[in-house]
């Protein structure tokens, strides 16, 4: 999901899903099914973008704001997919700010995407869904891995919810679980690894673990 921006072009990307399997050998505990995927999507695919998309609003670049906290890890984040510009669409149709595909965004319940792209508030609150989402899928795989080093890399929190907005829980999950032999890398040769290690170590503690998280309309109407 990277980077190389074609503004105010669309061009369309086959999509293809991935299913994923997973196998666990923590002993039994209760209530497992509170954190069962079963039948969530783990991985994010781009499909056709067939609306005219004119963004109406004006964009001036700054610096990303730095720091460990939340804010300083989305704004990374966002400076390395998009430069931080909530109009861009690249040449395989990510959207926005944080390059977000068609069918992710649907996950979080965005349909609208000429709404998206011309609401930099609808697309601040799709990350924090994604986020929560994504953090939710993970949880177990977070307490699991986090602190340990998986081809040189120290695993983090920040840097495992990096990697799932790039390849997608599902992918973030086989990597993990295989120490690193299943590895991802998206149209550009971004990997897994790039993102665990470029985006470690932030808090991302203001990020809550949320099963079916969508963005909160009336909230940003409000």
């Amino acid at each position: 999901m990277r980077k190389k921006i074609a503004k105010f072009s669309i061009l369309p990307l086959a999509a293809g899903s991935i299913f994923f399997s997973f196998s666990t050998k923590d002993a039994a505990k209760p209530n497992l099914e509170n954190y069962s995927t079963y039948n969530l999507e783990l991985d994010y695919t781009v499909e056709d973008l067939k609306e005219e998309i004119t963004p109406d609003f004006e964009i001036s670049h700054t610096a990303p704001i730095l720091g460990k906290s939340y804010v300083g890890f989305k704004e990374a984040l966002a400076f390395k997919e998009s430069g931080g510009d909530y109009r861009t669409i690249n040449e395989y149709g990510y959207l926005g700010k944080y390059q977000f595909g068609k069918g992710t965004l649907k996950l979080v319940g965005v349909y609208d995407t000429v709404e998206f792209l011309n609401s930099p508030a609808l697309q601040e609150a799709a990350f924090y869904a994604n986020a929560s989402r994504n953090k939710w899928i993970l949880q177990r795989d977070i307490k699991r891995f986090a602190g340990k080093t998986i081809n040189g890399v120290l695993v983090t929190e920040s840097g495992i919810l990096a990697a799932a907005h790039l390849a997608g829980p599902g992918s973030v999950k086989k990597y993990l679980r295989s120490w690193g032999a299943q590895a991802f890398s998206d149209a550009f040769g971004t990997t897994i690894k790039t993102y665990m290690k470029r985006f470690g170590g932030y808090d991302v503690s203001f990020v809550k673990t949320e099963k079916n998280a969508r963005v909160d309309f009336d909230r940003l109407s409000a």
